[in-house]
């Protein structure tokens, strides 16, 4: 299945007793309007916070009743979409992959693609569906901690991407007691992807790849993607799995984790 589904190909699975459609908008957006039949999810739900540690993953239990109460089974194609380019929705598919559900999809451009361009909206709360019993438990696939990162910094087959604002990677902007960024982090900040004149879609993929190549990012190494708590840099995630990048991992906790430890490296 591929991540990335564009507004035409979800029209065709509206109806689909099989597809789920996630709508990660905020709620007074999903009141207003949404995509017919699609289930809101409050991004809060789908995030542990550890003080000052933010965006680490949910324990299994409460995922798992989240996702059994969507009505999602093991055979359920999830199809999620957000109205700010994609990174709430595609938090929500990282963590279904790292919970071991890859049968989810990002709607390319969310909910600009698919208003701007004339598909149907509602503002009829979509009923409450059977609850699947679904029950999930954290694989470890697609996520890398702390110590995996420390263990990696040195390692020619290993790159960062960091996701962030520029001013975040040089350290001009504070959100954490350190500033700055993982040594050997290659900046490329998650909105550079997106095409402002396509409705928030992706870049063309040639155009993508050939920026990732100047930079080092190549499809042969492992790529750690992270930003402030892997909210932004899970769009980076599924951005890299889309261009066929096969070891990709997000850093939950990213640097709400690493900067405000005491003896984490920084540059």
């Amino acid at each position: 299945m591929p991540l990335i589904i564009e507004p035409n190909e979800l029209d065709q699975l509206l109806d689909k007793a099989d597809v789920v459609i996630v709508d990660l908008c905020k709620a007074k957006q999903y009141a207003q309007a949404h995509i017919p039949g699609a289930h809101f999810i409050n991004y809060i739900d789908i995030v542990r916070i550890d003080k000052p540690v933010m965006g680490l993953l949910p324990d299994a239990e409460s995922f798992s009743k989240l996702i059994s109460d969507l009505g999602i089974t093991e055979n359920t194609q999830v199809i999620a979409y957000d109205d700010e380019g994609g990174g709430c929705a595609s938090r929500f598919i990282w963590t279904l992959n790292v919970f071991g559900h890859s049968n989810a999809a990002l709607l390319n451009g969310g909910l600009h693609s698919w208003a701007n361009e004339g598909h149907a909206l509602t503002n009829e709360t979509t009923t409450s569906a059977d609850p699947s019993n679904y029950s999930l438990s954290n694989t470890g696939n697609y996520s890398a901690d702390r110590e995996h990162i420390e263990q990696h910094l040195d390692d020619k087959n290993t790159v960062l991407l960091d996701a962030r604002s520029a001013a975040e990677f040089s350290g001009e902007k504070k959100f954490a007691d350190k500033t700055g960024h993982i040594p050997g982090a290659i900046h490329f900040e998650w909105t550079d992807a997106m095409d402002r004149n396509n409705n928030l879609r992706l870049l063309p993929e040639g155009i993508i790849e050939q920026r990732l190549e100047q930079l080092g990012i190549t499809k042969e190494k492992e790529v750690i993607c992270y930003c402030q708590s892997h909210h932004r840099s899970a769009f980076s995630y599924l951005m890299l799995r889309h261009l066929g990048y096969e070891n990709v991992k997000g850093y939950p906790g990213s640097w709400s984790d690493w900067g405000n430890q005491a003896d984490t490296p920084i540059e």
